[in-house]
């Protein structure tokens, strides 16, 4: 690393934003992420609709679906393992560099040439390759966190890059989004706008107000000869059977939101106007309720990161996050059945949002186990399990609902969240809070352990 030793991030005693977890030299990073995925939440919230609308495309629902959420899934996918194997070798400034150019020049080829054209190949096409970005932006900027931030406050930075990033896709960009349709009066047209201007600054902050120059630096130690060779992308995959620990932790979060992107999707059709017979809430409070589990998340997010530095990165992701989930995933849902309430069904959701950022210290976990220059390829898997979360929820929803209904869906969750705490006991780092300070007491005398 190019490191400095005069960084804050080096120092024993933090000052500053880093007495409340965020690296001083990457702090208007988070004010950058923020900012972008509030502009690609905009998008996101209303795209769907618009492209159902005569000036907007005119697809079907499906069409509309496929689209926005199928096609552009997998380019997330693909994208968030890059994010961790390109910031590896270029590092992740460029990356970030790379994300944010793709969605502007993408986005701006796709409301000037793909929307005015209705073509559902060039819709399809340059709103796959948009896909690609947010991934590489943001993602790319956890690399740096992870890379950058000392030992002690990993899991503090992870929990406010969530913040950031969650804050931002969805709840903020969707509020935004509400907002300028609704009370400002905005044309549908005029609100992709606003989402690429937001994505533009938060790309300029992200981009050129942090300078620490490790970020244009290859994630690597003494033992890479040749740390920018193409050849390095390899790692990445090859991490897989090198160190098994990172297989764990692929599953590990792979699962972590799985049920989230599920439930959501399962939610108007056993809740919602759409069950059969008629659910118990409206198209609004099936809104409410997402709004107000995310609500809650975000601020555990904050909470468990810093948790986590205290009470350990692994026992935390499998205490809270594993064992936490699969009791709130299928209270969540039973316990609303029998209610029958929104009161009841938002609170539920509110508890299992506040356990599911109990996951949050993995993104300290996962590169910290790892060789310095496998940070890059560690995240990598971390990235993946994230974006391939985005498709199993909905697809166990596919899957299941139609043989077991929303129960048997709920119960497979919960098996899920008790498989893979298993797997979470299997990732250890030396440098995890929780095992230091085992590791410390271990080697006490019993007579000083007793007196401590």
């Amino acid at each position: 690393m190019d490191a400095t030793s005069d960084d804050a991030t080096t120092r024993d005693r933090p000052t500053g934003v880093e007495r409340w977890g965020i690296p001083h030299p990457l702090r208007w990073g988070f004010v950058g992420v923020l900012i972008f995925m509030i502009g690609d939440g905009v998008e996101v919230s209303y795209l769907t609709d618009y492209l159902q609308q005569p000036d907007g495309g005119g697809l079907s629902g499906a069409q509309a679906s496929f689209y926005t959420v199928t096609l552009y899934g997998v380019a997330v996918l693909i994208a968030s393992w890059f994010s961790g194997t390109l910031s590896a070798i270029w590092g992740p400034r460029r990356v970030m560099w790379l994300g944010a150019a793709i969605w502007i020049v993408f986005e701006i080829l796709f409301l000037a040439v793909a929307l005015p054209s209705q073509s559902l190949g060039l819709i399809a096409t340059i709103y796959a390759i948009r896909g690609l970005a947010y991934p590489l932006f943001a993602f790319a900027f956890l690399v740096w966190i992870q890379t950058l931030a000392a030992p002690r406050m990993r899991g503090s930075a992870a929990g406010w890059f969530w913040f950031a990033f969650t804050g931002g896709l969805p709840t903020l960009g969707a509020a935004v989004a509400a907002i300028a349709v609704g009370p400002l009066g905005m044309s549908p047209y005029g609100t992709l706008v606003l989402s690429l201007v937001l994505v533009t600054i938060g790309s300029v902050i992200g981009c050129f107000a942090v300078t620490h120059p490790s970020g244009l630096a290859p994630i690597a130690d003494e033992t890479v000869a040749n740390p920018r060779s193409p050849k390095r992308l390899l790692e990445g995959i090859d991490i897989l059977w090198r160190d098994k620990r990172t297989i764990s932790g692929f599953f590990v979060r792979l699962v972590n939101t799985a049920p989230q992107y599920g439930f959501f999707a399962m939610f108007p059709f056993t809740f919602g106007p759409a069950a059969p017979g008629g659910g118990f809430l409206t198209t609004e409070q099936v809104a409410i309720v997402q709004t107000v589990a995310y609500a809650a998340n975000i601020g555990a997010n904050l909470f468990f990161g810093v948790f986590g530095d205290h009470f350990g990165w692994r026992r935390t992701v499998t205490v809270f996050g594993c064992l936490g989930c699969a009791v709130a995933t299928p209270l969540w849902y039973f316990g609303s059945v029998a209610a029958g309430s929104l009161l009841v069904t938002a609170i539920l959701g509110a508890v299992y949002g506040v356990v599911l950022a109990g996951f949050v210290p993995l993104s300290a976990l996962m590169p910290s186990m790892v060789a310095p220059k496998d940070k890059g390829a560690a995240l990598a898997i971390l990235n993946t399990g994230a974006g391939g979360a985005a498709l199993l929820g909905p697809l166990t929803v596919t899957a299941l609902f139609p043989l077991f209904g929303g129960g048997g869906v709920a119960i497979a969750y919960c098996v899920m969240y008790l498989l893979v705490a298993g797997l979470a006991l299997t990732i250890r780092s030396d440098i995890d809070p929780g095992e230091v300070r085992r590791a410390a007491d271990a080697s006490r005398p019993a007579g000083a352990a007793r007196a401590a």
